[in-house]
């Protein structure tokens, strides 16, 4: 059996370092009048499948603007008869988004290779509210790089350093040093300082994170993370600590710091969620403190050897 033929090149250009969205109609199309009897058109399916969402006005608005276009580039009318298989492409109308106000820095860059310093605040791909204000759109913006992907990702709290990919056929050879843990991850941290525990410690534990509930947690079971950590200066009630991860669980390391009783500082999650309030802006004064501050792994293109520092220090811990 043949493979579904891969999909032409989309014939809008990025908006704001944003793809365009694109649509396959399927091989059957959407319940309602005339579905099936040659009469469904393109416009039936689009307000089968958006116009819960968005409304039947504003999808009428989209199409009377030319806003959804076939491969060739041609605004796609609302009678247009509906065709199975079909390509259709559109811009979302993207909400206003507050800027996060610090810089976003480039540690490297080659033909393969952007290796970004995040700041906090920052999410690393589009998602939720988060779609213009984020690492990938940011870069695809200020270096020119439209083709920019992210081999994998940093949660929005943390700062530090991520590795995207400038060609998007070596994509899958970098995300797969990632899932095969062929990544050497080194995090720093500031955290409660201790005395009654020792270090460097191994943690071990069973993380579970389920879908819409914020924080993770560890339950009974056998282990699926593991973190080395370290604690490098003492200074009062806080230490600085060096956080390496042996797996790449959600949270892993905020979970296994506060299992400790070392929750991060500034951690709005754990030991408990801290709820937003007024408009929900984030507090840019108090960010998380944690830093992904080492990548080192052999490049599996060039099969160079690689290693990148982060730039950035954890504001709650400054130089000497």
């Amino acid at each position: 059996m043949r493979g579904r033929a891969k999909p032409p090149p989309a014939p809008l250009a990025q908006r704001d370092g944003i793809d365009p969205v694109r649509i396959r109609l399927p091989d059957v199309p959407g319940a309602g009048a005339g579905a099936g009897t040659g009469q469904w058109t393109v416009r039936d399916h689009l307000l089968a499948r958006f116009g819960a969402a968005i409304g039947t006005d504003r999808v009428d608005a989209m199409f009377a603007g030319g806003r959804f276009v076939g491969a060739d580039g041609v605004a796609v009318g609302p009678d247009e008869p509906y065709t199975a298989g079909r390509y259709l492409w559109f811009h979302r109308d993207f909400a206003p988004e507050e800027p996060v106000p610090f810089p976003l820095g480039v540690v490297y860059r080659d033909a393969h290779l952007v290796v970004a310093d995040k700041p906090h605040f920052l999410a690393t791909t589009p998602r939720g509210r988060h779609i213009t204000e984020t690492a990938v759109a940011r870069l695809r913006r200020e270096l020119g790089a439209e083709l920019l992907q992210p081999a994998h990702r940093l949660d929005r709290l943390t700062a530090g350093l991520v590795l995207f990919v400038v060609r998007p056929e070596e994509r899958g050879a970098y995300q797969t040093l990632f899932r095969d843990r062929l990544v050497r991850k080194e995090y720093e941290a500031v955290a409660p300082y201790d005395p009654r525990l020792t270090f460097p410690r191994t943690v071990r534990s069973r993380i579970v994170k389920e879908r819409g509930v914020i924080a993770a947690r560890e339950e009974p079971g056998e282990p699926n993370s593991e973190s080395r950590i370290e604690l490098l200066e003492q200074r009062g009630g806080l230490g600085r600590y060096r956080l390496l991860p042996a797996t790449g669980r959600t949270h892993q390391l905020r979970v296994h710091m506060n299992a400790l009783g070392l929750p991060l500082l500034h951690d709005p999650v754990y030991p408990e969620v801290v709820e937003e309030k007024g408009s929900g802006s984030d507090d840019y004064t108090r960010p998380l403190q944690l830093l992904a501050h080492t990548l080192e792994f052999t490049d599996p293109v060039t099969h160079e050897p690689r290693r990148f520092e982060s730039g950035l220090r954890l504001s709650a811990w400054p130089d000497r």
